[in-house]
């Protein structure tokens, strides 16, 4: 395909994640982008344990039990002649290394803030990975049809708590049962609110009320004090408000503010129009051998999510890979360059959630699901051959640890086959020791264990039993070349085997009682690296080179 059909491909691709605290409503805001752009004709409903419906994005049957996010899920659409990949996260903190990994496959963010609680604790910790990527956020400040904080104390607490300049988009005129509508401050037009949850009918939004104008007399005699309210801190806004800037917002400084409610699809088309307008296109990809821009006609893509048994029935495992560069075709001869090997994918999925279809090409933005049985891992970078290998993948060091152990000795080899491949999905860290047989699981909260725990009964008939563990520090080891490298390094092992284990891709790692015998050991042992941070490409592909 010609540099310049590439090139226009690439400028339709919008790649963007929602995020937020629990219950801020991120679901709900998902299934409404999909019910506006056409995806979906009904919502699903993520409210009653035993619903019929449960929401597209949630496909996992602890997800529709317990009617929360466990898994990130992936979901493509067409709108406004844009291709939109959106990646739906969870928004509990116990799974927020799952949403790291999502967030460095993405161009922007929407981040979703309940309008009663304001900015939460999960909300502030996702931002800082935003941040830290310079990725361009739009805030969506949810739930207007209930009793709420006041608009403009909502907006200092973003701006003060998030250190991002706020620029809002619509405005609310009231609250609550008392909740009238928005104000479209660019449009100069109000969108009159109407209740109405799971069905749009004909074009996205265009059966809701629309007044012309910010300052109608009309809005005085039908919306009384709420109106008055607004235009007052409206006026307030055009002197104190800092004007939008595309370049700030597209370098994680600025924000645009939208108010609605997701569960009554209002305020959603305003979103989309936004992602539409002012997200950018994919941009350029680092590796550690160049930089790869999106336009180049060579397909390079990175694995950045790994999800088995989305088909019980088959027990599949999926590699979500972001599209970097090129144009990709099914069936196309492509390298993974950890390993070496060459394969050619003829099965490859787009996603609507848990629903795929057979993909004939992608393009840099794109989310595609390669099908495969362990040939890919986490953090794998494909290319037509070039030795590439993309950064920034990240694994952080457990902050929990159990023993596990099977009910049934007769289920010994289904535990050990299922908890491989859910370490290598990055569900939970799998830990083998070098001396003993007792698997190690690490997590970053409870609720981990017991979803693995869950997945492992339901998708590998395998009962499990997870136990105490000792462990409450592990810290992944390496030693330089000048330092005595791979010596060295064996050394360290042998000398403390009790307490070293190999992670899913063999990476040593050591697991400490107390935050103190850290500190002894680097004292002891100044040669050797103690890393709270496995990123992919600094750890796994430096060994793949030196080996």
């Amino acid at each position: 395909m010609a540099d310049v059909q590439i090139a226009e491909q690439v400028r339709r691709r919008r790649t963007f994640a929602i995020i937020s605290h629990p219950d801020a409503g991120k679901t709900t805001l998902t299934e409404k982008l999909l019910l506006f752009s056409g995806a979906i004709q009904i919502a699903g409903s993520v409210k009653a344990r035993k619903a019929t419906r449960h929401a597209t994005s949630d496909w996992m049957e602890i997800e529709k039990q317990r009617g929360i996010s466990v898994a990130s899920s992936v979901m493509q659409m067409e709108y406004r002649d844009c291709v939109i990949n959106l990646l739906d996260t969870p928004g509990h903190q116990d799974f927020s290394e799952d949403t790291y990994r999502v967030l460095t496959a993405v161009d922007a963010a929407l981040m979703v803030i309940d309008a009663a609680n304001g900015v939460e604790p999960q909300t502030r910790r996702l931002l800082q990975v935003c941040r830290a990527r310079n990725t361009p956020i739009l805030t969506f400040v949810n739930k207007m049809d209930r009793e709420v904080k006041d608009p403009l104390v909502l907006m200092d607490e973003i701006e003060r708590e998030l250190g991002m300049e706020v620029v809002p988009f619509t405005w609310p005129v009231g609250m609550g049962k008392a909740f009238h509508g928005v104000m479209d401050l660019r449009e100069k037009q109000m969108r009159v609110f109407s209740p109405g949850e799971d069905r749009v009918s004909g074009k996205s939004g265009a059966e809701d009320e629309i007044l012309a104008g910010l300052d109608n007399p009309a809005y005085a005699e039908r919306f009384g004090m709420q109106y008055e309210q607004a235009k007052g801190e409206i006026e307030l806004l055009t002197d104190a408000a800092p004007p939008f800037d595309m370049a700030d917002f597209r370098a994680g400084r600025q924000t645009p503010m939208f108010f609605g409610s997701a569960v009554n699809n209002f305020g959603v088309r305003e979103v989309l129009d936004a992602l539409v307008d002012l997200a950018p296109p994919p941009g350029d990809r680092v590796s550690i051998q160049r930089t790869v821009h999106p336009e180049e006609t060579k397909f390079t893509g990175v694995v950045f999510k790994i999800q088995a048994n989305m088909d019980p029935a088959h027990r599949d495992r999926i590699a979500f890979l972001r599209v970097a560069s090129g144009h990709f075709e099914r069936g196309m001869r492509l390298k993974v360059v950890r390993s070496g090997k060459e394969m050619r994918p003829n099965t490859v999925v787009s996603f609507l959630s848990q629903r795929r279809e057979l993909l004939d090409e992608a393009f840099a933005g794109d989310i595609i699901g390669i099908p495969n049985h362990g040939v890919l891992q986490l953090g794998d970078t494909i290319t037509e051959g070039e030795q590439l290998q993309f950064t920034g993948l990240p694994f952080f060091a457990p902050e929990m640890f159990r023993s596990v152990e099977v009910a049934d000795p007769l289920k010994t080899k289904q535990l050990r086959a299922g908890l491989t491949q859910l370490g290598e999905e990055g569900a939970i860290q799998v830990f083998r020791p070098v001396a003993g047989s007792v698997l190690l699981l690490g997590a970053v909260g409870q609720l981990q264990f017991e979803v693995v725990a869950h997945r492992l009964e339901h998708e590998y008939s395998c009962k499990a039993r997870i136990l105490p563990a000792r462990y409450n520090v592990a810290r992944w080891v390496t030693c330089d070349a000048a330092d005595g490298g791979d010596k060295e390094l064996q050394r360290f092992i042998d000398g403390n085997a009790h307490r070293v284990a190999l992670d899913a891709v063999d990476a040593p790692t050591v697991l400490l009682e107390y935050a103190g015998e850290l500190r002894a050991m680097q004292e002891n042992w100044p040669k050797i690296k103690f890393h709270a941070l496995r990123e992919h490409a600094g750890l796994v592909f430096q060994k793949q080179l030196a080996g």
